[in-house]
């Protein structure tokens, strides 16, 4: 079965007990910071995918680590992550489990490219104008993006909203040849 299909029912399965806990946003805070603390620390990464060492030091150094910090169920499924060999999907569970609790809760996550950081006003305002195209609550993240020229680009899941100085005078360079 490939890592796609895995790591999307890994993903299911947690939510599904995350939802029964009503722990859904605390979940997804809590694989995110985990998943993305795995992925930014390459010594713990070639850790925990080490063939010869066993399962059971690399559960005990991350219950060791994230005693407290994360919730039985994040812990359980690290685990169960561990023991099956499967941690190498860890980035695509956190990427299937964030899409499917925001669809269940309504929401969707948007990344909003600017040349300049944006205030707490305009990312509100941002996504309450999406929030009404999209009819989800959105939550915005700002990336700085300086070839922009000006203006802003949203993408929402696979959809890209160009606003953007640059994207308008592509559009008009592609109707003019």
């Amino acid at each position: 079965m490939s890592d796609i299909v895995v790591a999307k029912r890994y993903a299911k399965a947690l939510f599904e007990v995350a939802q029964e806990k009503n722990a859904v946003s605390q979940v997804e805070e809590e694989l995110t910071s985990v998943g993305s603390a795995i992925k930014d620390n390459a010594d713990l990464q070639k850790f925990l995918s080490h063939p010869n060492i066993g399962a059971s030091v690399k559960t005990d150094l991350l219950k060791q680590s994230l005693s407290g910090k994360v919730s039985e169920m994040v812990m359980n499924t690290l685990q169960v992550l561990i023991d099956k060999g499967r941690i190498s999907i860890l980035s695509a569970l956190v990427s299937d489990y964030v899409k499917i609790a925001n669809e269940a809760l309504g929401q969707a996550s948007a990344t909003v490219y600017s040349t300049a950081s944006l205030t707490d006003a305009q990312q509100a305002e941002i996504a309450a104008q999406f929030s009404k195209i999209t009819g989800k609550t959105i939550r915005v993240t700002n990336v700085i993006e300086p070839k922009l020229l000006g203006g802003i680009q949203v993408r929402i899941g696979d959809r890209l909203y160009d606003g953007s100085i640059a994207g308008k005078l592509d559009r008009l360079a592609k109707s003019l040849a």
